[in-house]
């Protein structure tokens, strides 16, 4: 089907957008870098929501032209800005002090809350190859981060990171789960282009308090020096690629039969991407054990394919 192809894209190109964040991060400050990766993103939807707005005709007749929308609508996606700002923040400021081969089995069990809200609240049922597909990643995926945590030594209970990783999939979880709300009622280009310009507004009003508080704190001589901002390439990556993934996860879910618990679930194989960087590139501790616990991820998205067919 469509709509898991789709889902599988958006998995890959998730992966490379959660090696671009950790790379971004290692010499800069979260805020800065969200609000520059958001911004860049905002740029690339402006000409949309021009279009749009004024009705130039541009993108008529293509998947790009988006029809006139209530008040509520807009209303209702910068809701969505909300849930999705909380939980990048957290997931930056995670992902900032924790290993990629455990940030990513870590975010990757988000599936598991999908599941049981798209069960609880849209009904969505699954066939028996679904259900062990989604239960070998979700298990595959909990044994990976208790092995991270018992070879390099980090206590999940008492870091900070891991709680900030945590809190973060929650949110992830709950904008999933309302993106399924969103897409019976609006086109999937509304959605994106409006999100995209609604969160690059609320990341750079964060930025330009952050920064007045930082400048104020230091005209009064207290407290370090804040850290400095550094462009890197890497931040474009990070605007091209969740670019990329969100367009084919939101027109996935546009196509008929498609199930928010799968393809929440099947993007959760971007995990696959960022431990093939974190092993070969940044060069991570533990990877040989984790690579066992991935098979089972690999396993699992297999069963879910078929399960889809």
């Amino acid at each position: 089907m469509l709509w898991t192809l789709l889902a599988v894209v958006s998995a890959m190109f998730l992966g490379l957008y959660d090696v671009a964040k950790k790379s971004s991060l290692k010499s800069n400050p979260v805020i800065s870098v969200l609000a520059v990766s958001t911004g860049i993103s905002a740029i690339f939807f402006i000409p949309f929501a021009l279009n749009q707005i004024f009705g130039l005709g541009w993108f008529g007749g293509t998947m790009f032209d988006i029809a006139e929308a209530a008040p509520r609508d807009y209303l209702l996606v910068f809701f969505k800005t909300i849930i999705v700002y909380l939980s990048w923040i957290l997931s930056y400021f995670g992902l900032k002090t924790t290993p990629l081969s455990i940030y990513g089995p870590l975010n990757a069990s988000r599936p598991m809350l999908v599941l049981l809200g798209a069960i609880a609240i849209y009904g969505e049922r699954l066939n028996v190859y679904q259900w062990i597909g989604i239960v070998l990643a979700i298990g595959s995926l909990f044994m990976l981060s208790i092995s991270s945590r018992k070879n390099e030594g980090i206590d999940f209970r008492h870091n900070r990171g891991i709680w900030c990783v945590a809190l973060g999939m929650v949110f992830g979880a709950a904008s999933a789960l309302y993106d399924k709300f969103l897409l019976v009622r609006m086109d999937n280009m509304f959605v994106q282009t409006w999100f995209v310009i609604f969160q690059a507004g609320m990341m750079l009003s964060t930025l330009a308090l952050v920064k007045f508080f930082q400048m104020r704190k230091t005209a009064r001589g207290g407290g370090d020096a804040p850290e400095k901002f550094h462009w890197s390439p890497s931040i474009l990556a990070i605007s091209v690629f969740l670019t990329l993934a969100d367009f084919a996860y939101f027109y996935s879910l546009t196509l008929d039969g498609a199930m928010v618990s799968v393809v929440s679930t099947l993007r959760r194989a971007s995990v696959v991407v960022s431990f093939l960087f974190a092993a070969l590139v940044f060069k991570e501790k533990n990877i040989r054990s984790k690579a066992v616990d991935l098979g089972l991820v690999l396993l699992g998205m297999v069963f879910l394919l078929l399960g889809t067919r």
